[in-house]
């Protein structure tokens, strides 16, 4: 079963975010973790916040609010 840990492992060495890793991630979350898995969650949220790790969602996001206006 793939970890937390992996899923941000593969975000922070694309730089992406996708929003099929974000639905796993929110699944995994709901379930019982270690803490290297939510030490790997917290490194993840830093580098969104950033702007080292671009999320998907986000940019989904932002292109249909300008779409609008």
């Amino acid at each position: 079963m793939i970890s937390i840990r992996n899923v941000v492992q593969q975000a922070l060495s694309t730089g992406y975010l996708t929003l099929e890793a974000e639905a796993q991630l929110r699944q995994m979350l709901t379930k019982q973790y270690d803490l290297e898995d939510f030490k790997a969650f917290m490194r993840l949220q830093q580098a969104a916040m950033t702007g080292i790790v671009k999320q998907e969602s986000r940019e989904l996001f932002k292109a249909q609010v300008c779409s609008v206006h």
